[in-house]
């Protein structure tokens, strides 16, 4: 660990830092090593002044601390039951009005098509967000659930915003813990994080006016967490949002997870600005990227993992992010529309031997997991649930200690 202290000592004194700045780094760095919590205004002053490949050196540590030399993925598959949606985020160019063109809704037969695709395909996970169809009543959205179940019993179902739970709510008058045991009784496995965009409210009201707000989205996922259901958490970011805006998003992630203990990764989403109201903008930038692989990984000191979702960042990226503090590079992800709408131009879908390949050739060990970081045991496209990937992690570290005695 010396060597890593000297090696940023050395890279802070040739990248243009005070003398003031360099102290400060060596202090966080040493909280790092400690691991100790890092304050959000010392998260602002990594953001605005502190090198990636320093930010990738301080995460990978904690990467290596809670996940070895482990990269996890999934066989999943993506459902998108419309895009027909009430609300007109700027960022977004997934959505569709009513009678667009490009509208689509899928019927009961057209669910049930993808489910069985998944299956013959080995997915262990089906992952549904879409639209806020305003003709559509609660019952359709948790009809796709049932038909989801119905077709395949096994499959499990990460499902539902916070946004759209939000906004089911609003549809049936009921609190989200109704909604939310009306979901789980149908079959809902699990939330995905998205809608969290950026928590700060004056940045918010800009890309997704009328959108549900920071304490909607948090008292959502509180209520999921009381009631059992794990769940992700986001952060869209490289739009109109500053390092302050960034830094407090995942200081309330942290507090939140703090209070309940039921956020699984945290996944940052690189804003893709093609066909949305926001074109104007410039994509991030692969640097930008890992700075906020590291960055999530630095501050979320209590979330088990973070994601590098090579849809968004592109397979490179998400390659050389799992050496800046990210654990996992999501999946097979088959059919994912929203961020390709956007003019995301990787594959619509990865192999298994391809994720293999990203994951080894970074230096890791690939492994697979299910919804809930649980090993998968395959048999050609059989599979069944092995002990969870934290196991894995206690006999990697058991082992190493045993070498060195």
């Amino acid at each position: 660990m010396s060597a890593v202290l000297d090696g940023i000592a050395q890279a802070a004194r040739s990248s243009g830092l005070t003398a003031d700045e360099r102290r400060r780094l060596a202090r966080i760095a040493e909280q790092v090593m400690a691991g100790e919590r890092i304050a959000a205004e010392d998260g602002v002053f990594l953001d605005r002044r502190v090198d990636v490949l320093t930010l990738g050196r301080l995460a990978n540590i904690v990467r290596q601390r809670k996940n070895a030399h482990f990269a996890y993925y999934n066989t999943n598959v993506h459902l998108n039951p419309t895009n027909v949606c009430v609300y007109r985020c700027r960022f977004c160019a997934f959505r569709a009005d009513l009678r667009s063109e490009k509208a689509f809704v899928f019927s009961d037969d057209m669910i049930r098509e993808r489910v069985r695709e998944a299956s013959a395909a080995g997915a262990t996970e089906i992952h549904v967000v879409g639209g806020l169809h305003h003709l559509k009543k609660f019952d359709w959205y948790l009809n796709v659930i049932r038909v989801i179940r119905e077709t395949d019993p096994r499959i499990h179902i990460k499902a539902w915003t916070a946004v759209e739970i939000h906004w089911f709510s609003y549809l049936t008058r009921k609190p989200y813990q109704w909604v939310l045991r009306q979901m789980i009784d149908a079959g809902v496995g699990s939330m995905p994080g998205g809608g969290a965009e950026i928590f700060d409210p004056q940045i918010r009201s800009r890309i997704c006016e009328h959108k549900s707000d920071a304490e909607a989205w948090l008292e959502v996922h509180r209520t999921a967490h009381r009631l059992g259901l794990r769940t992700n958490a986001t952060m869209l970011y490289g739009h109109l949002e500053s390092a302050e805006h960034r830094i407090d998003h995942l200081c309330r992630l942290r507090k939140l997870q703090d209070e309940t203990g039921g956020f699984q990764t945290f996944i940052p989403l690189a804003f893709h600005p093609e066909h949305t109201g926001l074109a104007h903008l410039p994509r991030p930038t692969g640097l930008m990227d890992l700075k906020m692989l590291a960055l999530s990984r630095l501050m979320l000191d209590n979330f088990d993992h973070i994601k590098a979702y090579w849809i968004m960042l592109t397979e490179p990226v998400a390659q050389v992010g799992l050496s800046f503090g990210a654990d996992d590079i999501d999946g097979t992800v088959v059919h994912e529309l929203i961020y390709h709408d956007a003019g995301a131009k990787t594959p619509e879908g990865l192999t298994v031997a391809e994720l293999h390949r990203l994951i080894e050739e970074a230096g890791c060990v690939p492994v697979e997991r299910d919804t809930l970081y649980r090993t998968v045991i395959r048999d050609g496209r059989d599979w069944r649930i092995g002990p969870p990937v934290s196991e894995l992690v206690d006999t990697a570290r058991g082992s190493t200690a045993a070498v060195r005695a």
